[in-house]
């Protein structure tokens, strides 16, 4: 093989090339999303249909149950559940791990616009949408004040918080939970409007006449041109309980004489508690490629504003950071390789006992281990729990390639050639068993990256990750370990004492272990008999 002989020859190529891999690994790292896990969502769609007034019974009978059969006969689907609430439906329809996504939502969306005729005509458009894992929020900010009611906390958090929060990093979208929308609501007093021979269909016709936005136009002249608003529409309490509902013995009978009026939230039925008070949340949800860590960040800088611009008397606080969890498995896994770096270090050089012969396999650690995020990016991975341990167990295996080449090269030096000349010939007697070595690694782990169903999905980038560790080793082995070799290497070496302690204690291994061996060779049926203990009382 005529790598290592080249990278021998033209040291300065070799240093390159492993530079080059560094840097292109380093810049990967970069950009990279960090993840808890790998992403391993499942082709799941959700379709959500609500009809106002409608029981759960009825909802089940007339909406739910014309989805389900609808739905039902969709390719490639696995499982579906259903929840029939009072006035809304929800169906979830979970496909295969081999269907696309994308593909089975517009199937989705067929089948419920094919069925959409059989529906009540009072109910509102099915929604469809996938459902994603990371469309579920990675930091909560909760808006609480024992000054302001839930309708005005809701109105800052909309007009002042989430714009500011929508500005930073990584962010998709801001939602607001436990938000007081402003409404009218009338309370209809059922004996007035029997009084009045009113029902409540007279009174909901009067306020859609009367609660009307319509274009008033313009006013044109020669000369110049006047745009008309009309205030048609009703913005008070005290407006909407003078509309007129009908003329009865030529009095108006208006809305304040059979209903009570109260400015009030749409809906009070889910609210969010802090700490037992009453608060608004906004959940901020990340960019599906964003980093969650820098997504934190940012929204933590961007608080400070969101309290200078709101009024006094408004507490903004960090209800729930999802980020603190990874960032604190992230900060384990590397203290892990930190440590196991140490350790492989120490019994490299415990066995080696010189610095120069354990800076080669040395080497080969940052090299394979930058180098194999470089292959994550290009298989569209991401830096999670599962890719850095496989990177964990990746540093006691990239350094097997390198010591290999340099105990071969190491003896042809003892045997009195140069270092040069050592290299040339041991790596070339070395190179294609350290080819074998690294792609029967590869090949070992490889594979449990095609394994079916969620596990495989689960272990694909671990797998990979630690076969592209294992392949890098074998590339620097095959290029940096031996130029090092032949530059680094002495021609005689000095011994000192602790060389000389720690090769005579290997010397007394060695010799313990060729007379265990010459033993069990003189005594071979001693070794291959076996003797079997069986209890009195057992039975098969």
């Amino acid at each position: 093989m005529q790598l290592p002989e080249i990278a021998i020859r033209r040291p300065v190529f070799a240093t390159v090339l492993s530079l080059l891999i560094v840097l292109i690994g380093a810049v990967s790292f970069q950009n990279l999303s960090v993840r808890e896990y790998p992403k391993i969502d499942e082709p799941v769609v959700t379709v959500t249909t609500r009809l106002g007034g409608a029981s759960s019974e009825v909802i089940e009978s007339t909406v739910t149950k014309p989805l389900e059969d609808s739905l039902a006969g969709i390719e490639g689907v696995d499982v579906i559940t259903s929840i029939s609430r009072p006035e809304q439906s929800q169906i979830t329809v979970r496909f295969r791990l081999e269907r696309d996504p994308d593909a089975a939502a517009a199937e989705v969306r067929d089948k419920v616009a094919r069925v959409r005729g059989r529906l009540p005509q009072s109910v509102d458009e099915p929604v469809v949408a996938k459902v994603e894992a990371d469309a579920f929020p990675v930091i909560w900010i909760a808006l609480s004040s024992d000054r302001y009611s839930a309708l005005a906390l809701s109105d800052l958090a909309n007009r002042i918080a989430k714009p500011v929060l929508q500005t930073a990093t990584g962010v998709a979208e801001v939602r607001v939970y436990g938000e007081r929308r402003f409404a009218m609501r009338l309370r209809p007093d059922p004996d007035r409007l029997a009084a009045y021979g009113l029902t409540v269909q007279d009174l909901e016709d009067a306020l859609r006449r009367a609660n009307l936005e319509v274009p008033a136009g313009r006013v044109e002249s020669r000369m110049r041109e006047f745009n008309v608003t009309a205030a048609t529409d009703l913005r008070s309490a005290a407006a909407f309980a003078d509309v007129v509902i009908r003329t009865v013995g030529g009095l108006p009978i208006r809305v304040g004489d059979v209903a009570e009026v109260q400015e009030t939230a749409a809906d009070e039925r889910t609210r969010v508690r802090l700490n037992g008070r009453e608060t608004v949340s906004l959940g901020v949800i990340r960019q599906a490629t964003a980093n969650p860590l820098e997504l934190s960040a940012s929204v933590r800088e961007l608080l400070a504003k969101v309290q200078t611009d709101l009024p006094d008397g408004i507490d903004v606080q960090v209800a729930n950071d999802n980020s603190v969890f990874i960032d604190r498995s992230i900060r384990a896994v590397y203290q892990t390789i930190l440590e196991a770096v140490v350790l492989v270090t120490l019994v490299i050089v415990l066995f080696l006992r010189t610095a120069r012969a354990s800076l080669i396999p040395l080497v080969t650690i940052p090299v394979s281990l930058i180098g194999a995020f470089a292959l994550l990016a290009l298989a569209g991975f991401s830096t999670n729990t599962l890719t850095l341990l496989a990177l964990v167990l990746a540093i006691g295996m990239v350094v097997d390639d390198a010591i290999v080449v340099l105990e071969n090269i190491h003896r042809h030096i003892e045997a009195g050639m140069t270092p040069l000349a050592a290299a040339i010939r041991g790596s070339r007697e070395i190179a294609f068993a350290v080819v074998a070595m690294t792609l029967t690694l590869a090949a070992v782990y490889a594979p449990l990256a095609f394994t079916p169903g969620r596990t495989g999905r689960l272990f694909a980038e671990f797998a990979l990750a630690l076969a592209g560790a294992v392949l890098v080793s074998g590339f620097v082995a095959l290029t940096l370990s031996p130029m090092m070799c032949a530059h680094l290497l002495p021609r005689h070496e000095r011994r000192g004492r602790f060389d000389r302690r720690v090769e005579g204690g290997l010397q007394r291994l060695t010799a313990g272990y060729a007379r265990a061996l010459d033993t069990a060779l003189r005594r071979r049926w001693l070794v291959v008999s076996r003797q079997e203990v069986v209890p009195k009382n057992w039975k098969p």
